[in-house]
């Protein structure tokens, strides 16, 4: 086992514990030693008695074995002559010469350590052997470090009981310490060892575990003290550790005592105000004797032999050199600088050397003298500060600090004498420096963006330098959610400059020891955003391997650097698409083209992105099981939204495309199908278009006077083609395809700008679901409707099925078509008369059952969209795919054909042109009648049914209406075959 007490990766004690018995096994029977091996039950049969015990050197021990708790151990696996090598083969008894037992047979690399460390050998005295700590028959998990080390060092683990680390580990606290955390498990070596985990020079690391900057117990428990290892590495104790190599000088053991750690606050403790003089004067010898008497004009000792607490001048962790004034006050130096007008000419410029004696007193550097920082003042000058040549080493006493400006883009800048480079007292002020916690410093969390953008904002001379990846670093980082966080909720903890370039040690982010650098980004960011942290590093982003050359995410290619966003705010979510198709350009392009993928261009922002379903910091692939996306936890992700979501939904293929036939068989040939379908229906019904269109200009004598008589027809009877109610249904079925063809063909083009103009118009997307859905159900009512008129008008004509079906008025396909359809074609081409049409032609035969097939098709496929939870309880999941292809293809089937061959057929042939409002006044003249109908009008007056049939016309402001609305809805249907085509040929991407 390793120092805390873990087995080693590379080792299986398991495995080894069997190659052992297996062996043994082995041995016997090749020696023939086997005819009689023991069982764990005979071993029982004697050590069983509680009374049973045995000589071992030279002193009578306890021979028992608990044998339900060995049951219950970690041994149960392996028979007592496993272990007991040398009782194997002797039958029924042995003697009380037992050997000890050598763990190494199974654990090689704990015996080993351990025989390194002081447990090896004690001074001539017997070893310290495994079953010491670990009980072996009875062992069940690791040993309980207090309680095992107690045995020997009961002196020791009482202090440690009593303090503050004992009692939070009685507390069950995860984080305290036990003795395993600092001396180790096996090879613990003594503190004189130079290797030893407690040796001087390793206590203060050893310590700095735990209380060192952004460890858990630094940022989860109430410590008093705030960068302790840091501030001790950079204290005179500290340097003398690590630069001078003294051993004799403090460390933490030193002052807070190895195991009696108590709080300051416990009387008892080494550092309790009343005990700290003494502690100190472990190494600080005579301190009333060499100690300094006045300082400050105050006595040292307010009475005599009452030393005060040290840390009421040094501070504990952060002690430094003292620098007593060199035989000067400040008064002295304020007699001459406290005079506002005091200045002198330094390089042609009047620079003052007022020093303002109260702010200087409400400072950070209060406490400090002038000589302190102006060292090369000679008091026996009488001009003092004559002998000052050089600026003020700040590094005296911000060592680390101004190490860290040295290093810094801005210390690189200053040491080449780049006149722009800040320095300290660009930010902190000469005489008047104030504390980062005091709200009136520069330095202070919410003037930190202020003092920044003297340099940084859009303009100043760092901006003009730097070639951000915004135009306006400052500007951008106040409407970011850390600026408004600072500057509108007050939230002094929000991050600020600092909190992500550093203070001091700002470095450009293609240096790998910047903050900022994308390897180190992470861990700033995790500075606040510890939990987020933690998730992320688990992920694909943080684990996995680039490819394409591409880098792996980080913090700032999501949530981008100065201008970071609220992820609720409008448009953060859809700008997750963007951000992630960076990096999955095809994953992206196959999103677009599902549901989700094409509302979220609409610019819906409740639609499923990305992060919704793989999560957002904690990304993993499918295959783990931890993933949202594992088969575990994939019915619960998409539960999120999809209440009633099931095993079969969750069978929806996300990112799959019709354009992969290996992977998505169903998905191909139903695009096939759907494409062979649109564009052969489209391409016949065109032929036959332009056929008719040519034909009808050139006999367009034979129409032209009957278009002009019905444009001046006056007062005459016309006759009636369709009664109010077929009108109704049509104007009803008109309105709700109009309404799903907008809504839908904004849905199926959403990557076109009119489409996002469209959803802007109807109010977003989810008021156009609900149109959509609204006009869909009037569409099947107007179906079921019509069906019940049939049914009706069959009852009222008196006429069975087959007659109404089969007779020369039927709606149904006759055989007549057939032949009125090769006749139109030898029409068309001029080889034959043009036919006497009755009264539903072939293509408006045509037209009618498409209406049938679309509401089947469009209809079915629309149920599936609407209702997938429920419906895929019976279908499998990749029917959602198969009902988007061809709902969306069927739809823009029936768009096309209804505003470009419809339309032709009804309105835009020459001779209806502009418009033929039979449908909506339900009235046409008779010469129209005669003309395009001429079966139709010799049927009724071989019947002398014509009369009945004849009715008066529409006022003419009526006739208007009706002309306005129809080319209101003629207008909107051409736009919208202009805008698809135009999507189609231009905007496609």
């Amino acid at each position: 086992m390793d120092d805390d007490g873990h087995a080693p990766e590379s080792r299986n004690p398991r495995r080894r514990r069997a190659f052992v018995v297996l062996f043994s096994a082995l041995s016997a029977l090749a020696t023939g030693a086997a005819a009689h091996a023991q069982s764990v039950d005979e071993c029982l049969s004697c050590h069983s008695d509680d009374s049973l015990t045995a000589m071992r050197g030279g002193r009578e021990v306890s021979a028992f074995v608990d044998g339900e708790a060995f049951a219950a151990s970690k041994h149960a696996d392996l028979a007592c002559v496993d272990c007991h090598t040398d009782f194997t083969g002797l039958g029924d008894g042995h003697g009380d010469d037992a050997q000890p037992v050598d763990c190494a047979g199974c654990h090689d690399a704990p015996p080993v350590e351990l025989a390194k460390g002081v447990h090896g050998g004690l001074g001539g005295r017997s070893k310290v052997a495994c079953a010491s700590c670990h009980q072996p028959h009875t062992l069940r998990r690791a040993a309980d470090a207090l309680q095992r080390c107690e045995t020997c060092h009961a002196t020791v683990v009482a202090q440690q009981h009593a303090s503050l680390h004992g009692q939070a580990a009685a507390r069950g606290d995860a984080l305290a310490p036990t003795c395993v955390t600092c001396h180790g498990s096996h090879a613990i070596k003594p503190h004189s060892d130079p290797d030893a985990r407690t040796a001087v020079m390793n206590v203060p690391l050893l310590c700095g575990q735990c209380h060192r900057e952004g460890t858990e117990v630094s940022l989860f428990r109430d410590i008093p003290q705030e960068s302790i290892l840091e501030n001790y590495v950079d204290s005179i104790h500290g340097a003398g550790l690590f630069e001078k190599g003294l051993t004799v000088t403090a460390v933490c053991t030193s002052c807070h005592s190895a195991h009696a750690i108590l709080p300051h606050t416990d009387p008892r403790s080494t550092i309790n105000a009343k005990n700290l003089a003494g502690t100190c004067m472990q190494c600080h010898a005579q301190i009333e004797r060499v100690h300094r008497k006045v300082i400050n004009g105050e006595l040292w000792e307010k009475q005599p032999h009452l030393i005060p607490a040290c840390i009421d001048c040094h501070q504990p962790h952060k002690i430094r050199k003292v620098f007593y004034e060199a035989g000067m006050a400040n008064r002295d130096c304020l007699s001459c600088h406290s005079k506002p007008d005091l200045a002198m000419e330094r390089d042609g410029v009047r620079v003052s050397l007022y020093v303002d004696e109260a702010a200087h007193a409400a400072s950070a550097h209060a406490d400090r003298t002038c000589v302190q920082c102006h060292s090369e003042v000679t008091p026996s000058h009488e001009r003092p500060c004559d002998t000052v040549r050089s600026k003020v080493d700040c590094s005296v006493c911000h060592e680390d600090q101004v190490a860290q400006y040295q290093r810094s883009i801005h210390g690189q800048l200053s040491a080449k004498g780049d006149p722009d480079a800040p320095v300290c007292l660009d930010c902190h002020s000469y005489h008047a420096t104030q504390r980062k916690t005091s709200p009136t410093s520069p330095t202070f969390a919410r003037n930190v963006p202020n003092l920044c953008a003297r340099c940084h904002r859009a303009g100043e001379k760092a901006a003009v330098r730097i070639h951000a990846d915004v135009p306006d670093i400052v500007a951008s980082y106040a409407d970011s959610i850390h600026g408004r966080g600072l500057t509108e909720s007050g939230l002094v903890v929000t991050a600020t400059c600092v909190n992500c370039h550093s203070s001091h040690g700002e470095l450009p982010p293609d240096d790998p020891d910047s903050t900022v650098n994308r390897k180190n980004l992470p861990n700033t960011c995790g500075q606040c955003h510890h939990g987020i942290a933690e998730t992320f590093a688990t992920s694909i982003h943080a684990t996995g391997e680039p490819k394409d050359g591409k880098q792996l995410p980080v913090c700032e290619d999501c949530h981008s650097s100065h201008s970071i966003r609220r992820h609720d705010l409008p448009g953060f979510r859809t700008q997750i698409l963007e951000q992630c198709g960076h990096c999955h350009e095809k994953e992206t392009e196959s999103f677009f083209e599902t549901f989700h993928g094409k509302v979220s261009r609409l610019g819906t922002e409740g639609a499923a992105k990305c992060s919704d379903c793989h999560g957002s910091h904690g990304i993993l692939p499918p295959t783990d099981p931890r993933s949202t996306l594992s088969r575990a936890n994939v019915v619960a992700t998409c539960g999120q939204c999809h209440e009633g979501s099931n095993r079969q939904f969750a069978g929806y293929l996300t990112h799959a495309t019709h354009h992969d036939r290996d992977r998505y068989p169903w998905l191909y040939w139903a695009f096939i199908f759907m494409t062979t379908l649109l564009i052969g229906t489209l391409a016949f019904a065109l032929l036959h278009t332009l056929a008719w269109l040519v034909r009808l200009w050139l006999t367009r004598d034979q129409w032209r006077h009957i278009k002009a008589m019905a444009r001046t027809e006056g007062e005459a009877k016309l006759y009636r083609r369709f009664n109010r109610y077929q009108r109704t249904l049509h104007l009803l079925m008109l309105l709700s395809f109009f309404t799903l063809a907008l809504t839908g063909m904004a849905i199926k083009f959403s990557y076109a700008g009119w489409a996002q103009v469209i959803a802007r118009l109807f109010g977003g997307q989810p008021t156009m679901a609900v149109m959509h859905r609204f006009a869909a159900i009037i569409l099947i009512g107007v179906f079921v409707s019509h069906v019940v008129g049939v049914v009706r008008q069959r009852r009222e004509s008196g006429k069975s099925w087959k007659e109404m079906l089969t007779g020369p008025d039927t709606i149904l396909f006759h055989p007549r078509d057939l032949r009125d359809l090769i006749a139109s074609i030898k029409w068309f081409f001029g080889i034959g008369p043009r036919p006497a049409y009755g009264r539903y032609t072939y293509w408006e035969k045509f037209d009618y059952f498409a209406v049938f097939w679309g509401v089947m098709v469009i209809g079915s496929t629309g149920f599936v969209l609407w209702f997938p939870e429920l419906l895929t309880r019976i279908l499998p999941g990749w029917s959602i795919n198969v009902a988007t292809i061809v709902h969306s293809d069927e739809a823009l089937l029936a768009v096309g054909f209804i505003f470009t061959i419809h339309f032709f057929n009804t309105h835009f042939r020459p001779d209806k042109f502009p418009m033929d409002p039979v449908i909506f006044t339900g009235r046409m003249t008779l010469e129209e009648l005669q003309h395009d109908k001429p079966a139709e009008y010799e049927e009724l007056v071989r019947r002398g049914e014509l009369e009945q049939h004849l009715v008066e016309p529409f006022p003419k402001n009526v006739e208007k209406a009706f002309k306005t609305f129809g080319f209101i809805a003629l207008g909107i249907g051409l736009t919208l075959i202009g805008l698809i085509l135009y999507a189609m040929l231009f905007a496609y991407r």
